[in-house]
């Protein structure tokens, strides 16, 4: 697995949600071409450790611990954490993991591959930064 790294600011990026993550572990064909496509990008996918263990439930997982380990594993250190406690505070949202994949997107400028985009429309994502899978 990787740690997360910083990139030029305009190289665009996609942050990971359960979703997509889900999606690849029941293995989605869209999902995992779309995973495919984005590897040939400047900047591999981002997972926030919060998402990897809300989907993470056996080493017999294969296809998830595969894309998982060509994505940057973002953690949540204690400065993110107190972002995302920010972040909270602001929307009134109280799902964390939600919370860190919106302030990791936003900080970074990614876009979000997501099978639930209204949790993370209230949790101060905009639209226009929403890919549903």
């Amino acid at each position: 697995m990787s740690t997360a790294r910083r990139y030029p600011s305009d190289a665009p990026g996609v942050t990971y949600d359960a979703g997509m993550l889900i999606a690849v572990d029941r293995g989605d064909r869209q999902a995992l071409a779309r995973h495919k496509a984005l590897l040939t990008a400047r900047r591999p996918p981002t997972v926030p450790a919060g998402v990897l263990a809300q989907v993470w439930r056996s080493g017999r997982q294969a296809e998830l611990a595969r894309v998982v380990g060509s994505c940057d594993v973002e953690p949540l250190t204690e400065v993110l954490a107190r972002a995302v406690g920010v972040l909270a505070a602001s929307t009134g949202h109280p799902d964390v993991v939600d919370l860190s994949v919106v302030e990791g997107a936003l900080r970074r400028g990614d876009r979000v591959a997501t099978s639930d985009p209204a949790d993370l429309l209230r949790a101060g994502l905009p639209p226009g930064r929403i890919t549903v899978v």
